[in-house]
């Protein structure tokens, strides 16, 4: 039993960068109106520059924020595509291209990086914060959980409360109409972009050191983050919040269960399946009756 809470507590680190995760993906679906699969690849893209550039000799500091600076800008450049052939189109077709981009880019960035070949992934924050019953909880998983709790807040405030945020809120349910008023749409959809690459690639920096070093090891976090943004039925950031952190934590519990220890990489699949089959429950009734 202590083996098990040990590792559920391990699992907050990679819970709270999910839930981060599961909030850029809610934030880029309700604003721009994209189911966006390349998010996690787009963070693995400013973490692999920010490890060349340690491994070339840079300090950690700037290396970090150069790293965050290039996330954002592959996110500008995702942006670019999407506003610039895929504006009006539909939500699947959106939701395609980004799938296909996804492919591009973990081809791109195994080519770059040298596939399979090992790699240092610095710990940007290093140490033990406290004891909770026994177990060590590192700073890193203290910092993804505040991390996204904070962006979680800060993203509700900045959309209900901010004179940008009604406008953001406009450009997603009206972008027709928002653009005829003046609301300058193209670059508000670019800065969504900016900000979700800069802030999944300081996440996944975080936990970058205790997942396999590989450009789409990390890329495929996507998966754990949709399962989050699934969670909160792509409008919830809070639901978003506790999808990502629980999935985390059932990681690492069944990281501890020798039976099924190899197949911990299909929680979010079945968190996924599950609540698929939840949000059918009410058609599957009125079907049976």
């Amino acid at each position: 039993m202590n083996a098990l809470f040990t590792a559920a507590v391990a699992g907050l680190s990679a819970g709270g960068a999910y839930a981060i995760l599961g909030v850029c993906a809610i934030f880029t679906y309700r604003l721009v109106a994209v189911v966006n699969f390349t998010g996690a690849a787009i963070g693995a893209t400013g973490t692999f520059i920010m490890v060349a550039l340690h491994e070339a000799g840079m300090p950690l500091l700037p290396a970090t924020l150069l790293g965050i600076a290039a996330g954002a800008l592959a996110g500008v450049l995702i942006g670019l595509v999407m506003t610039t052939w895929f504006a009006n189109a539909n939500a699947s077709t959106k939701a395609a291209v980004t799938a296909a981009l996804l492919v591009g880019i973990i081809a791109i960035g195994l080519r770059l990086t040298g596939g399979q070949h090992p790699h240092y992934f610095p710990e940007l924050i290093p140490g033990s914060a406290f004891r909770l019953a026994g177990v060590e909880v590192t700073w890193a998983a203290v910092t993804t959980l505040l991390l996204s709790v904070v962006f979680t807040v800060l993203t509700e405030q900045f959309l209900a409360r901010t004179r940008i945020g009604l406008q953001l809120r406009a450009l997603s349910q009206r972008p027709m109409a928002a653009e005829l008023i003046g609301i300058r749409v193209r670059l508000l959809a670019l800065g969504v972009w900016a900000v979700t690459g800069g802030v999944t690639s300081f996440a996944l920096m975080i936990i970058a050191p205790v997942r396999s070093p590989d450009f789409s090891s990390l890329s495929l976090l996507v998966v754990p983050a949709l399962a989050a943004a699934l969670i909160g039925a792509f409008a919830s950031f809070r639901a978003a919040l506790l999808g990502g952190v629980t999935i985390g934590v059932l990681e690492g519990a069944v990281s501890t269960i020798d039976l099924i220890s190899q197949y911990r990489s299909t929680v979010p699949f079945i968190v996924i399946l599950a609540v698929l089959l939840w949000s059918q429950r009410g058609a599957r009734w009125d079907e049976a009756r």
